[in-house]
């Protein structure tokens, strides 16, 4: 694997480290038997936030949004989800650098 290649994977791995640590909405960590992988078709949407330098209440509101309209989970307020958005904000997403906390 190129080294574009093995960066962009690790900016995934990232990315769902983080949902799968401080989001997982459906309880994924609970679930020995539940793939790891249970929130990859929310990666691009948030890596392309993330590289368009949305703001924390941005990505927030979109966690907010999957819960409850793709998820059907009942409606969470943004402010709850900030802390997830702030750990998605220190990644550092570019495919030029190293992943990073900031």
């Amino acid at each position: 694997m190129s080294s574009r290649k093995e960066h962009a994977q690790s900016i995934t791995d990232a990315i769902r480290q983080v949902l799968v640590r401080d989001w997982d909405p459906i309880g994924v960590m609970d679930d020995p038997n539940c793939p790891r992988d249970e929130y990859d078709l929310y990666v691009g949407a948030i890596y392309g936030h993330l590289a368009r330098g949305e703001p924390a209440e941005f990505i927030a509101r979109y966690l907010c949004r999957v819960e409850e309209d793709l998820m059907g989970l009942g409606p969470v307020p943004a402010s709850a989800r900030l802390s997830v958005a702030a750990a998605l904000k220190a990644l550092d997403v570019s495919l030029h650098g190293h992943i990073v906390a900031k």
